[in-house]
């Protein structure tokens, strides 16, 4: 696409970024780990999260609106309902798995993760190219425009109220891949440095975002070890910002989200992005399966650790 093509109300299309303008902020995303968790009354999901209830009940409209959750009537009078994954929420399992995974590279396997319950084993899930078997990484793939490249309307600023949650202990996976990818901008950065931009001015012209904000979201990704800062010209002092080992390690999770943006968000002319396993040739079409055993994992494979003991229990919505 030609940049006399982009003016300032565009973003360059990508069925990520499409994704991310959907679930990117941090209680759309607690409230979705909370459903797969198996919550899906109104006060399970106030008790898991800590959210206001005014704010629960925002967020779980949003996803009902979006197709990923959908509300059922559970009792008459007075009408209560609850909430569950629809088959395109369930499409975002995937990209749960590779949010475990990042997690668990950076810090380890603990006890109290899910089982596969084909093997018996912690899982450890990998994501694989379909077509020759061989793990995926960053340094394997290559994008290229799809049929669908372009331009999306540039998202709406979102507003900066912050909600009082209560003080309780949430799971410190979630809490890791919140940090990057419960900001919008932030997320946003990460899946542009997998694009290869690198440099102030790169991302800026490929995000469209104001300088401000783009030093911020830089600044916390180098914090989270994500990015790290390298000066690359001393006279006058430039910097770019590279991909650190673990930054790399969230390109699954990328993967992920666009394979389910190009499902369920893609335009009718088809994805916006294409993805080409160098090692093969072959169109990226990605698989999640047990580093152990090598099986599928799917939503019937993976067993919870700790089952939510709130998965049906409380109140129905706040509201309605």
């Amino acid at each position: 696409m030609s940049p006399e093509s982009h003016s300032p109300r565009t973003v360059r299309a990508s069925s990520a970024a499409r994704a991310l303008n959907l679930i990117g902020d941090r209680w759309t995303l607690m409230a979705l780990y909370a459903a797969f968790t198996g919550v899906s009354r109104f006060d399970g999901f106030v008790a898991q999260t800590g959210m206001a209830r005014s704010l629960l009940t925002d967020r779980l409209a949003r996803l009902e609106a979006a197709g990923i959750l959908e509300r059922r009537l559970y009792q008459a009078r007075p009408p209560r309902h609850d909430y569950h994954l629809t088959a395109m929420g369930w499409g975002l399992f995937d990209a749960v798995l590779m949010v475990l995974r990042w997690d668990q590279k950076r810090v380890g396997v603990s006890s109290h993760r899910p089982l596969h319950a084909t093997c018996g084993c912690p899982l450890v899930p990998e994501m694989a190219c379909k077509a020759c078997g061989e793990v995926v990484g960053v340094r394997e793939v290559t994008i290229a425009e799809g049929p669908g490249a372009g331009f999306d309307p540039a998202p709406p600023p979102r507003g900066q109220r912050r909600s009082i949650a209560a003080e309780r202990g949430g799971d410190p996976a979630v809490e890791r891949a919140i940090a990057v990818l419960g900001d919008r901008w932030t997320s946003y950065v990460a899946a542009a440095a997998f694009l290869g931009r690198r440099r102030f001015g790169d991302l800026q012209a490929e995000l469209n975002v104001a300088s401000n904000i783009l030093s911020d979201r830089l600044g916390r990704l180098v914090a989270l070890g994500v990015l790290e800062k390298i000066r690359y010209q001393e006279r006058p002092e430039r910097w770019e910002y590279r991909l650190t080992a673990d930054g790399r390690e969230l390109f699954p999770l990328i993967v992920a989200l666009m394979a389910w943006g190009d499902r369920w968000l893609a335009r009718p002319e088809g994805p916006p992005e294409v993805l080409t396993h160098v090692s093969c040739g072959q169109r990226l079409e990605a698989v999640v399966r047990c580093s152990a055993c090598g099986g599928a994992v799917g939503p019937e494979t993976v067993v919870p650790p700790n089952p939510s003991p709130l998965a049906g229990e409380g109140g129905g919505e706040a509201v309605g």
